[in-house]
């Protein structure tokens, strides 16, 4: 199956199952990529701030534009002129005016911008923040959730469901290069700096799904290395929170899928509470609450799901996951027991 058939796949089969309290979409696209449809208080100061810069930058080039147009028109040469026009050297006046005025201008520019990165950039958790520790890989995303609901913590990948209205304090980790954290309608970028911690913040205003990317070129997938966050209400959340820290439910029909995938190389690499404790790949404790697989290539259903497991490198190519060469039985039994952890 060419690479070219599995993303006609993704845009056709929106059979994707639902993230629990979560809205769910088939369209991977689903979202807003804008940083002018701001929803979160460091997304609305970023947007204050290109709206003045984008501004200031207009009413120059109209200014600009508008004295080039003027003088061509005025002093351009005409039949009844002879000889060279009276030459000019130098005007105190217009030098003044060109040397005083851009200061003016970057000097209210620096003094926005520091207003903005100060908003933006907390040194200190805002009061009652959900602390969340986001670890970014070649090329997926790993969220550490406190469970609001129990004890312990969540582990899940490339989709994180939050509570409206709540301050989410995210702290930062790259397991191997420089990655940046990007959500355009909650965040401003933050790099993801190996051996080093950064943080970032956001306060969704309102339900929905916000789409994110890696801002920091990152290696072959890096323009594949995507995210999204899911706000919904406080109920929605605790009822995730529940499911999300359930056990696996035990299905006596997939125990084959299951003994393949302990005795492959499947739990090497992959978590499922329980089960396993790989830790190079994705926890797929409860795989099908997602609606994409390789962290937003594609709607998550089981065709896509097939595909991925049988060649990940034919949906994204220079992913680490390698194909086994599973044999039909083989695929059909462990694509059985994936689709049970819901």
């Amino acid at each position: 199956m060419t690479s070219t058939s599995l993303h006609a796949i993704a845009a056709t089969d929106v059979s994707s199952s639902a993230v629990v309290c979560a809205p769910s979409s088939g369209n991977i696209n689903a979202g807003d990529l804008n940083i002018f449809h701001s929803a979160s208080p460091p997304a609305h100061d970023i947007r204050e701030i290109a709206w003045l810069v984008l501004g200031i930058c207009a009413a120059i080039f109209v200014v600009v534009e508008g004295v080039l147009i003027w003088s061509i028109i005025r002093f351009r040469k005409r039949a009844r002129d002879a000889g060279e026009p009276v030459q000019v050297f130098g005007s105190n006046p217009v030098e003044l005016a060109w040397t005083v005025i851009p200061t003016i201008i970057v000097f209210v520019l620096a003094l926005a911008t520091l207003r903005t990165i100060r908003e933006v950039e907390l040194t200190e958790p805002p009061a009652g923040s959900l602390n969340v520790d986001v670890i970014a890989h070649q090329w997926w995303w790993e969220y550490r959730v406190p469970n609001l609901e129990g004890n312990g913590t969540i582990v899940t990948a490339n989709e994180l469901v939050v509570p409206v209205g709540r301050p989410i304090w995210l702290t930062l980790h790259s397991a191997d290069v420089i990655h940046s954290f990007w959500i355009p309608q909650l965040n401003g970028k933050t790099d993801v700096i190996p051996n080093h911690v950064n943080h970032t913040w956001f306060q969704a205003e309102r339900a929905g799904i916000f789409l994110g990317q890696c801002a920091e070129y990152c290696g072959t997938q890096h323009a594949n290395m995507l995210l999204r966050v899911t706000a919904v209400d406080d109920a929605s959340f605790k009822a995730w929170c529940v499911h999300q820290s359930s056990s696996v439910v035990s299905d006596p029909s997939v125990e084959q899928g299951r003994d393949m995938f302990l005795n492959l190389a499947c739990m090497n690499c992959h978590s499922i509470d329980g089960v396993s404790e790989g830790s190079f790949g994705p926890n797929l404790t409860h795989l099908m609450s997602r609606t994409t697989i390789g962290s937003g290539v594609a709607p998550l259903n089981p065709t896509t799901l097939r595909a991925w497991v049988d060649d990940p490198q034919n949906l994204k190519v220079g992913c680490n996951m390698p194909s086994l060469e599973l044999d039909p039985n083989q695929l059909d039994a462990i694509v059985a027991y994936l689709l049970t952890l819901k």
